[in-house]
């Protein structure tokens, strides 16, 4: 894929209203750079698709803005905070949907949610639990245990656990594996809801055609490099070459 490279804008303040601001980020595994020179500036409440093939570096990148692993290189900040020197400050604002859920399978829904929502430090009550599986769908399987879902069920809780911590920023990697067609749907419905909520969304999909609906600007890494980025409706037909998992 041969695109023309942008690079952001790197440290702003404040007041310029970004989310996600990165300047040279590199992340390595031993010999390989899975980051490499990586700027970004994210505006405040945009939703945002991050493409690329298998490999390129989207799931490393969505790791380190939310501080499950450290960068190697370069600066970045989420919600005002850097994510090296302030990582506790970037948890309280940020949620990531990983490609693995973990939940504890001889819980139920609910059982799994409250124990999320007492580290969390949120409100754990029933109704409110109940709510929120009713949001992802869920509702009528809430107190069976997690070892009965289905893989797509699996990724509606792990939705719903994200949604309990009402971030300021959002990453998810890959939201639509594991989900059928309805699953599709709902997961559509949330990510306008967190829009017009004024949320800032950044979504990993090699769904391209659902990406372009469904997001404002997009961002296509190649081996590691920020190789494009623009208006989600024009991101180029081969960004997400290379099939569905990154």
């Amino acid at each position: 894929m041969h695109l023309t490279p942008r690079r952001g804008t790197g440290r702003t303040s404040a007041v310029t209203g970004l989310a996600v601001e990165a300047e040279g980020l590199g992340r390595r595994y031993g010999r390989r750079w899975a980051l490499r020179d990586v700027s970004l500036a994210i505006p405040v409440g945009s939703v945002v698709m991050l493409a690329g093939r298998n490999g390129s570096g989207k799931s490393t990148l969505l790791r380190v803005l939310a501080t499950a692993i450290r960068a190697d290189l370069g600066t970045a900040r989420v919600a005002l905070h850097d994510v090296r020197t302030e990582r506790r400050e970037v948890r309280k604002r940020v949620a990531l949907l990983a490609h693995h859920s973990h939940h504890y399978e001889a819980l139920t829904p609910r059982e799994n949610l409250a124990i999320a929502a007492s580290f969390l430090g949120r409100e754990g009550d029933r109704p409110r639990l109940l709510a929120l599986l009713g949001r992802v769908g869920l509702a009528d399987r809430a107190d069976d245990p997690v070892s009965t879902l289905s893989a797509g069920m699996r990724k509606r809780l792990a939705l719903a656990r994200v949604l309990l911590q009402d971030a300021a920023v959002l990453f998810l990697d890959e939201p639509y594996g594991e989900l059928d067609p309805p699953g599709f749907h709902l997961l559509d419905r949330v990510i306008g809801e967190l829009r017009a909520g004024g949320a800032t969304v950044i979504v990993a999909t090699h769904l391209l055609e659902r990406g372009r609906a469904l997001c404002d600007r997009a961002l296509v890494l190649e081996e590691g490099r920020l190789v494009w980025s623009g208006p989600a409706a024009e991101v180029p037909e081969d960004a997400a070459a290379g099939g569905p998992t990154s």
